[in-house]
């Protein structure tokens, strides 16, 4: 089964604009919730330019209180400073079902690659067992490589303890803006069955969308969930919040019959 989280990252992008309260984050997640979504991810930055500390804290409630999860991401490097009390210092405090380990720098606009297993391994291994023993599921994010040495690569996250790898799904959603994610939704494909003869689930996000999600979906096998929050709010302002998160809904759900 394939599941949809709802990354609401950008409903407190557009709070933050104005300042205040409004839209207010919670009861945008709610919503979401209320139509169908699955869970809701956020992925706080330490410069809170989006989603605060204080928001993981109302949204670990409110999924706590409806029974979903909340997958929060983020850099495990990242020191701790003002406003921002470091990512394990988060999970610590929230005790998410899924924490995600993205490897961006500050400065970063949005995630853009996945980890390097031969050369983060070692200093993944420890933080992972840490966010377990909280009680968490860990996910890392990866790249889907082309050459066979790197995409076997991939499978070195199950050997430092992780219990899934998040595709990061920018290279197909570009090839298929061209014309032709062929050749991309095999490499794709081909790096799921590495990661899944290691023992690890797949995820995915990053610039999917209710046209190209289907398609991803049918090349890759087995993909348990996909979190996707900046299009899937830039289609709500057309459409409404509970109208979009629904037609995703029914495209996850009709990606389960087709295997």
């Amino acid at each position: 089964m394939t599941v949809l989280s709802v990354n609401v990252n950008k409903i407190a992008v557009l709070r933050n604009s104005r300042g205040g309260a409004e839209p207010d984050i919670v009861r945008a997640a709610t919503a979401c919730l209320d139509a169908g979504a699955h869970g809701i991810t956020v992925h706080p930055r330490p410069d809170a330019r989006h989603v605060r500390a204080d928001d993981v804290d109302a949204l670990a409630a409110l999924t706590a209180a409806r029974g979903v999860e909340l997958n929060l991401e983020g850099n495990p490097f990242a020191p701790a400073r003002a406003g921002y009390p470091g990512f394990l210092a988060l999970c610590k405090r929230v005790r998410p079902a899924q924490a995600t380990l993205v490897p961006d720098d500050d400065g970063q606009l949005t995630s853009d690659h996945g980890f390097d297993f031969a050369r983060d391994a070692a200093r993944l291994a420890p933080l992972i067992a840490e966010l377990k023993a909280l009680g968490c599921r860990v996910s890392v994010f990866a790249d889907a490589h082309g050459d066979a040495v790197q995409r076997a690569s991939v499978a070195r996250a199950a050997e430092i303890g992780a219990d899934r790898v998040e595709l990061y799904t920018g290279p197909y959603a570009e090839a298929f803006e061209s014309g032709d994610a062929s050749d991309v939704l095999a490499r794709f494909a081909h790096t799921a069955r590495v990661a899944q003869a290691a023992g690890l689930g797949i995820n995915a996000g990053h610039d999917l969308n209710q046209h190209n999600l289907p398609g991803f979906l049918r090349a890759v096998p087995g993909v348990l969930e996909v979190s996707i929050g900046h299009a899937l709010v830039a289609e709500a302002l057309y459409a409404g919040l509970a109208a979009t998160v629904g037609a995703y809904r029914r495209i996850v759900d009709s990606g389960q019959r087709l295997r």
